[in-house]
């Protein structure tokens, strides 16, 4: 066993500090007060909470099957790291952040509900008025950890992984978890201005396209940028997850089991399939073959696109916004090659442009306050919107990427990325042939090694034997 790194002691201590902190400090949960509670209403929170978690796994083999087979692990187990990162920062200060009482409508007071004090099995009147609102605490981490997870196809196949756990935790709570307080808490200040996102298309997609536009920006480009894709079948079983978990995201946003909740998910389904059939058509059109990562693609730019609009449209609107998604990242993925930047997996184009007109179109067709029905304010206020999410994401990403790259260097070396990050950074591969090939590097370079060391003892083995 080799000596730990100084670093990996510190944060080892923390760690376990953390354990005391919350093992002795905890409070007992609240009772559970079931006259006051919504059986059904609970139900479907406990099913729609545990839909959204297995998107993450779904979005894990979505971006693992799209990097090159040296690089899946490495790239699946970002996404899937979030689960337990997120999950302790969470219960932590994140949810206090998000949902504490507002202070100025900009952020929460980190106290409220500090390791999930006063977070208890009784509903909440103003979050969770017919479920446990500790349930409503779990729906909403789930939200927080997909999102910096959405982050790392940005950078994939070039980040070294201590860089990015740190970057996820600075990322979850300081534009994370502000975003969440300005436009879901009720005293948030994009909420009282009539900003509309009911599912995250703001809080979520277009804070993680931004953040990754930013991260490609200082992680520079690969150096090798064509690949073929290691698996189509993990890319076409992760888009099924996503999709069905997509439901949980969408209709739990609902926070009940009603009306509300089936309309989130008729629209939700109707957009992801009118942006997947329209994905592969506009590539028929324009000359390419149709393909399973097209289909794939241009069903999850549907789903981001309906998310901020799922509860408050049609499901005729709903096809319209997944058709134009389609069409706007299509045109983008397509241009964004011919440029400087490398976001290897297409990060903002889909997930930060889809989130964009997504947006932009609830604020057009919003049932009552839309632009559609000749009301201009809530249309206008999504402008403002868009632009103080864009600048906040992007400029705050683009800081904390900087911090993170001063305690520790951001990027991989250039051997390590040459050997992949699956064994650069894990020791681990997917592929018998690619150790093979790793192991006959590392004996060349140790028999390299030994002749710059020592060229007449390497020589004499040859000679003498």
């Amino acid at each position: 066993m080799s000596k730990p790194k100084t670093r990996w002691i510190v944060i080892f201590v923390i760690i376990c500090a953390l354990q005391f902190l919350v093992l002795f400090g905890a409070e007992e949960p609240a009772p559970d007060l079931s006259n006051s509670i919504d059986k059904a209403d609970t139900a479907w929170m406990i099913v729609a909470t545990a839909f959204v978690l297995f998107m993450t796994p779904g979005l894990s083999f979505f971006y693992g099957g799209m990097v090159s087979v040296k690089n899946v692990i490495s790239t699946m187990l970002q996404s899937f790291i979030a689960l337990g990162v997120i999950s302790l920062l969470w219960y932590l200060v994140g949810f206090s952040l998000a949902f504490g009482d507002s202070i100025g409508g900009f952020i929460g007071n980190p106290t409220t509900f500090f390791a999930f004090h006063n977070v208890g099995l009784s509903p909440n009147p103003r979050l969770a008025p017919t479920f446990p609102f500790l349930l409503f605490a779990l729906f909403q981490l789930k939200f927080a950890i997909i999102t910096p997870a959405l982050i790392t196809g940005s950078f994939a196949e070039r980040v070294k992984f201590t860089s990015y756990l740190i970057f996820m935790c600075l990322f979850s709570l300081l534009i994370y978890c502000p975003l969440a307080h300005w436009t879901w808490h009720p005293d948030g200040f994009l909420r009282k201005l009539g900003v509309l996102d009911f599912a995250g298309g703001t809080v979520v997609h277009m804070s993680a396209g931004f953040a990754a536009l930013a991260g490609a920006a200082i992680l520079g480009k690969r150096q090798n940028k064509t690949h073929q894709p290691a698996n189509i079948p993990f890319i076409i079983l992760g888009t099924g997850m996503l999709w069905f978990g997509w439901f949980g995201f969408n209709a739990g946003s609902a926070l009940a089991a009603n009306g509300l909740a089936v309309q989130a998910f008729a629209t939700t389904n109707m957009a992801t399939a009118s942006a997947m059939i329209t994905w592969v058509m506009f590539d028929a059109l324009v000359g390419r073959k149709i393909s399973a990562m097209g289909a794939c693609i241009g069903a999850v730019v549907g789903l981001v696109a309906i998310t901020p609009a799922a509860g408050y449209v049609n499901v005729g609107q709903s096809v319209f916004i997944g058709f134009a998604a389609a069409i706007v990242s299509n045109l983008a993925v397509y241009y964004r090659q011919k440029t400087w930047l490398d976001d290897t997996l297409d990060v903002f184009p889909c997930h930060g442009l889809g989130g964009i007109v997504g947006m932009i179109l609830t604020g057009v067709f919003a049932k009552d306050v839309g632009l559609i029905n000749g009301k201009f304010e809530t249309f206008g206020y999504h402008l403002l919107a868009l632009v103080i999410v864009g600048v906040f994401t992007f400029g705050g990403s683009y800081i904390i990427f900087k911090i993170t790259g001063l305690m520790t260097r951001l990027r991989v070396s250039p051997e390590d990325e040459r050997l992949g990050l699956d064994i650069s950074q894990h020791s681990e591969t997917l592929s018998t042939k690619e150790l093979i090939a790793v192991e006959m590097v590392s004996e060349h370079t140790k028999q390299e090694s030994e002749r710059t060391l020592n060229p007449l003892v390497v020589e004499g083995r040859g000679k003498f034997g």
